[in-house]
C-alpha cells in the first residue's frame, strides 16, 4: 500500500468515520492478523507534582510551597513498586513534574534504586523531564539521556508531546521543551538503541492541520531513527485547568485515533486510551486501528485531577477486549506475551529500536 501524502493524510479529517474506522482495521489486521489484542500491567507513579511549566491544560501541577505540592520519598515509590510487582506487574512508568529542585542526579538515584530492588522494566520519564533532568545537570539531552540509561531507564514514554506544532504549543504550554526540542530527545533514544512510544493530546484547540503536521513530524522521526514501538493519542481533560473548554467526545477520539493508524505507516502499534475514554469506547477502538489496551496502571494522578476517573482492574480490561471478541494477552513492554506460547505474533515490518 502506498504511504499516504501530507495533503491526503490532512483530508482524511473530513472523511466519514465509518468509512475511515474501516480503513484502519484493514491496516491493523495487515500488521497483526491473529484475533488478539494486548495489554500490559504495569503502575503510574507520579513522584512529584510541582512544575515549573504550569501549562494551562494540566490540572495537575502545582507550585512549589503550595499545600498540595508534594514529592515522594524514596521510601514510599519503593513501596509502591513492591505493591505494583506484587500484583503482577512488568512496567513501572515514573513521571512528574519539572521540580526545580529535582535535577539530573537525584533523578538517575531513583531510578537506581528501584533498580536495586526490584527486576522490574522501568518506562519512565518523558522528553520534557530529560530535557529539564539536561538542564540542570549542565548537559546536553544525548549526555543525560544516557547516564538515565545506564541508571536504569529502560525505555522512554513519549509524554510531554501534545500536539507538537509551535502554533497550539505556544498557546497551551509555551514553558514547557519546545517540538524540535522533543524530537532530540527520541533522536538520542534511537541513538542509544533505546525504545520510546510517541504521544498525541489533542482537543485542546488544535487543528487538524496542527495535528497533521504531529503526525507527519512522527512518522519522519521513526523513518530515521525507528525507536517508536508504538503511538498513543488521548483526549485533553478540561477539568480544572486553566485553559478549560470542552472535552472532545467518542467521535473526534475515534476518528483520530483512525488517522493515525493510517497515517503512521511505520509504527507498529496504536495504544486505545481507555483512561480517557473509558472501556467501553476503548474496545470499539480496536475495532478502529488499536491494536493495544495499554497499560492497567493500577493508579492515575494526572487525569484524575481533571475530573476524570480512570479506574479499571486487569480483569476489566481483560473482559473489554473479550468483549469485543478478540483474545487478550498480556505483553511485555516490547510487546513479547508474557506467558510463553500465547499466540501474539510479531509485528512485520521495521521493529523499533
Amino acid at each position: 500500500m502506498d504511504r499516504l501524502s501530507g495533503e491526503q493524510v490532512l483530508a482524511l479529517w473530513q472523511a466519514d468515520l465509518p468509512e475511515l474506522m474501516l480503513a484502519a482495521a484493514a491496516a491493523s489486521a495487515r500488521r497483526h492478523p491473529a484475533p488478539v489484542r494486548t495489554y500490559v500491567v504495569d503502575r503510574n507513579i507520579n513522584y512529584t507534582n510541582v512544575c515549573v511549566c504550569q501549562c494551562r491544560f494540566c490540572a495537575f501541577w502545582r507550585p512549589a510551597g503550595h499545600p498540595e505540592a508534594y514529592v515522594l520519598e524514596e521510601a514510599a515509590i519503593l513501596a509502591k513498586v513492591a505493591e505494583a510487582v506484587a500484583a503482577g506487574a512488568t512496567q513501572i512508568m515514573l513521571q512528574g513534574g519539572l521540580h526545580p529542585d529535582i535535577g539530573l542526579d537525584r533523578l538517575c538515584q531513583m531510578l537506581a534504586a528501584v533498580k536495586s530492588h526490584f527486576e522490574v522494566h522501568l518506562h519512565s520519564l518523558s522528553p520534557p523531564e530529560v530535557v529539564h533532568a539536561a538542564r540542570q545537570g549542565g548537559v546536553g539531552v544525548g549526555e543525560a539521556l544516557a547516564r538515565l540509561r545506564e541508571a536504569g531507564l529502560d525505555s522512554l514514554p513519549g509524554g510531554g508531546a501534545e500536539v507538537l506544532a509551535e502554533g497550539i504549543r505556544g498557546r497551551a504550554s509555551p514553558a514547557k521543551c519546545t517540538v524540535e526540542e522533543w524530537f532530540a530527545v527520541m533522536a538520542a533514544a534511537g541513538g542509544l538503541g533505546m525504545p520510546a512510544t510517541a504521544t498525541m493530546m489533542f482537543g485542546h484547540g488544535d487543528t487538524d492541520q496542527e495535528r497533521t503536521a504531529h503526525l507527519l513530524r512522527v512518522r519522519e522521526a521513526q523513518d530515521e531513527w525507528g525507536c517508536f514501538s508504538a503511538f498513543i493519542p488521548w483526549t485533553y481533560q478540561p477539568g480544572n485547568t486553566a485553559l478549560g473548554g470542552e472535552e472532545a467526545g467518542g467521535h473526534a477520539y475515534l476518528k483520530t485515533l483512525a488517522v493515525a493508524r493510517l497515517a503512521l505507516d511505520n509504527v507498529a502499534n496504536l495504544q486505545a486510551s481507555w483512561v480517557t475514554q473509558g472501556l467501553k469506547v476503548a474496545a470499539v477502538a480496536l475495532h478502529g486501528g488499536a491494536n493495544d489496551m495499554g497499560g492497567t496502571m493500577m493508579e492515575e494522578n494526572v487525569v484524575r485531577a481533571a475530573g476524570a476517573r480512570p479506574d479499571a482492574t486487569q480483569e476489566q480490561v481483560v473482559a473489554a477486549i473479550e468483549g469485543a471478541g478478540f483474545q487478550a494477552v498480556q505483553r511485555d513492554t516490547y510487546y513479547r506475551p508474557v506467558r510463553a506460547g500465547e499466540p501474539l505474533a510479531p509485528a512485520p515490518g521495521r521493529p523499533g529500536c
